[in-house]
């Protein structure tokens, strides 16, 4: 599994990458109402390219097919700023092959390189066993409309050390 930096021209890739992993999970926990309003944010608000393009984000890259110079994107994740995962997702073909996780241990590294001693973020009920398991806690429950459309999601945060010298 090759993991890379997003580039100004991963960004389509990346909103593909996103409605994908929304219209592919999200119904297991979600609404129908909720899956469309969130599956067409992207669409709908300049923030996510704005995410995109001033963030520092890493792609999982899968392999590429014969139709395909260049490997398809499996997954993403973008800082911004650089102490909050503002995006992490997968395609649905790709969930559970360690893609988010890899990309979340980079993204951690790089903030820890950067001297940020703790990250954030806001979790979906998808996303929050994840973020668990990599040793992020809940510190509150959101509730927010987007599109209309009421939802709840988890702040989380982790506080970031170095390894010990040797």
């Amino acid at each position: 599994m090759l993991i890379r930096r997003l580039t100004d021209e991963d960004h389509g890739a990346a909103a593909d990458v996103y409605r994908d992993a929304v219209h592919s999970q999200a119904p297991a926990l979600y609404s129908p109402q909720q899956v469309a309003a969130w599956a067409g944010l992207p669409l709908s608000r300049p923030e996510f390219r704005f995410t995109l393009a001033q963030g520092f984000g890493l792609v999982s890259e899968g392999e590429p097919s014969g139709s395909t110079a260049r490997p398809p994107i499996e997954a993403f994740a973008v800082l911004e700023p650089l102490d909050r995962v503002a995006l992490l997702y997968c395609r649905g073909r790709s969930c559970r092959q360690g893609r988010a996780s890899a990309l979340l241990q980079g993204l951690e590294a790089l903030a820890l390189t950067a001297g940020v001693e703790a990250l954030r973020t806001e979790a979906s009920f998808i996303s929050r066993p994840l973020f668990e398991r990599q040793g992020w806690q809940v510190m509150a429950i959101e509730e927010l409309a987007l599109a209309g459309v009421s939802f709840r999601r988890f702040l989380m945060q982790k506080p970031l050390t170095a390894p010990p010298p040797g």
